[in-house]
């Protein structure tokens, strides 16, 4: 049910792999105000499949969720999947916006696997007070020549396949949405739950298909990677090593999480600790990764997605990683009713993305 109406609000909508999570938001003196929201457990996962029998599903989904929901705008703002877009930071020298582009454009070529013809660029430089300062120093010879010696642009570069973006424009055109805004989840992540803090933070979303892993620093996603385990992939372990159906190992999975240190681990703690333990390695390759290109060492990890709740999960990566870990909370920036606390608080690390989406236009 919609709690307030506005003329001037934004729905973020998430697609995610196996469900379709919508947040409306609203600016009320400068802060974001719950509207509504809505969910619904169906697998969307238009990036493999670009059957017009899927598109439906999700069209009949995304109108009934804006139905039941109440939705009161249509302006929309979508991510794709951080694993379905290439991204890298790029140095550059000093350049004319002109030779700028040609050679973003080159550069673009030595990490897209794909022909750019096929791809939607997109580039930001990331210091552009550097650039700006550089620009009224242009009358200053000397200090001049230093900096085009000293200064590159740092640039953060992403690519999304054509066919993909047209794939979304389409759902959301039929389903009488009007996209306003389509970025990458880890933008929406950082929005949500890293907010002013420009620290280096390390974004863990465990997913249903998919982990999602974000280094974030001065509010910038800068290195992301994903592997294709998720919270669904614990539970068909568990369904496998038991021998039984999937919802009661979904429980399971609920009940126990990984065992504490010193407990005497069963059999379903030790299968969840395996699968875990795929994601650490990754966790860990991406730290080193971070690391050895120089940077400031990572103050924190924070989780997001349907399986950030798993009991004991979080003392167990501090353990393991030697880094002080959350749960992240994507409503601690957001206005909302009281009353509606203990729900919200249970849905929070599964909404991250759509929450953040929903703020892009009103923060």
């Amino acid at each position: 049910m919609g709690l307030f109406s506005s003329n001037r609000s934004y729905l973020g909508i998430d697609l995610g792999t196996s469900s379709i999570k919508v947040v409306e938001l609203e600016s009320e003196k400068g802060k974001p105000r719950l509207v509504t929201y809505g969910f619904s457990e169906q697998s969307t996962d238009i990036v493999k499949s670009d059957s017009q029998e899927v598109q439906r599903k999700i069209v009949s989904a995304l109108k009934s969720i804006a139905k039941q929901a109440k939705t009161t705008t249509v302006k929309t703002v979508a991510a794709l999947p951080s694993f379905a877009v290439f991204s890298s930071i790029i140095s550059l020298p000093a350049m004319s916006k002109k030779d700028l582009i040609a050679a973003v454009r080159w550069e673009a070529k030595k990490f897209v696997p794909m022909p750019l013809e096929e791809m939607i660029l997109d580039w930001k430089i990331l210091n552009e007070e550097d650039k700006e300062k550089k620009n009224k120093d242009e009358s200053k010879k000397a200090k001049n020549i230093t900096e085009k010696k000293s200064k590159n642009y740092k640039i953060l570069l992403t690519a999304a396949p054509k066919n993909l973006v047209q794939r979304y424009v389409e759902i959301f055109k039929k389903a009488d949405l009007q996209l306003v805004s389509l970025e990458t989840e880890s933008f929406a992540l950082e929005r949500s739950l890293i907010g002013n803090d420009k620290s280096a933070i390390m974004v863990v979303d465990i997913g249903a298909i998919a982990c999602d892993i974000s280094i974030i620093s001065g509010g910038i996603p800068i290195l992301n990677r994903s592997i294709d385990i998720g919270g669904n992939t614990i539970t068909k372990a568990i369904a496998n090593s038991l021998n039984i159906d999937l919802e009661r190992a979904e429980q399971f999975k609920r009940d126990f999480g990984i065992a504490p240190e010193n407990s005497a681990q069963g059999q379903i703690p030790r299968t969840i600790e395996f699968i875990i333990s795929s994601i650490v390695n990754e966790i860990k390759y991406v730290l080193n990764l971070y690391q050895n290109q120089g940077e400031k060492e990572i103050e924190k990890i924070v989780l997001a997605g349907g399986s950030a709740f798993l009991p004991n999960l979080t003392n167990y990566l501090e353990k393991i990683l030697n880094l002080k870990v959350f749960i992240g909370d994507p409503w601690a920036r957001i206005v909302y009713p009281v009353d509606l606390k203990p729900i919200l608080q249970e849905l929070g690390p599964r909404f991250a993305v759509a929450i953040g989406l929903a703020m892009r236009e009103i923060v």
